[in-house]
């Protein structure tokens, strides 16, 4: 059975301490943004910052993703009420762009990497294989598993790199490094 760990107004599946993953682009190509129904969702205060600086990120969306932006808005309600990522003809994500490998990558981690904006892309992007569901007194931080990443877990087991480290920074920049701390405390307790 699953445990929790709680650290302040989080409640934390212990299956991101004990599970392994690491993002391996040259089998998966990208796919989570790519498969699936719905964009990745944007929290109340990214909207703002998606409409902010989407002209600096623009250029580096092909014409297909904006066009789909223009016409639906940098970010969307889905089905669920919840804000999201608009898609290409419910297909991928709009801001999605390809390199000559056919390998998916983020127009906005670009815009970021070479410095002309100062946000990374949308937090629930930075954070996967995590997931986050709020609750009215606490925030779910839960392992997401999806069978496109099967290559990752793989590559994680070899790796010996458990999901916690791997999303180390957007876990950092989501919640703090106090917050962490006490992550990798709870850890060492489990392994006692």
């Amino acid at each position: 059975s699953i445990f929790m760990i709680q650290i302040d107004d989080t409640i934390i599946s212990e299956e991101i301490l004990e599970n392994n993953f690491v993002c391996n682009l040259n089998a998966c190509k990208g796919a989570c943004c790519v498969e699936g129904d719905a964009g990745a969702p944007v929290e109340d205060d990214e909207i703002e910052i998606l409409e902010q600086i989407y002209h600096k990120v623009a250029p580096y969306l092909s014409s297909l993703g904006r066009k789909a932006i223009e016409v639906q808005g940098t970010a969307i309600r889905g089905t669920d009420g919840e804000w999201e990522t608009p898609l290409i003809n419910g297909g991928e994500c709009a801001y999605v762009i390809r390199n000559e490998k056919g390998i998916v990558f983020c127009g906005i981690e670009q815009a970021y990497n070479e410095g002309k904006i100062s946000w990374k892309k949308p937090i629930s992007c930075h954070l996967y294989p995590i997931r986050l569901k709020k609750y009215t007194s606490f925030t779910a931080v839960n392992y997401d598993r999806w069978d496109i990443c099967k290559d990752a877990c793989t590559l994680g087991r070899e790796l010996q790199v458990p999901i916690y480290k791997f999303v180390k920074e957007a876990l950092i920049r989501k919640f703090g490094n106090d917050w962490y701390q006490q992550l990798e405390e709870a850890k060492k307790l489990l392994e006692s």
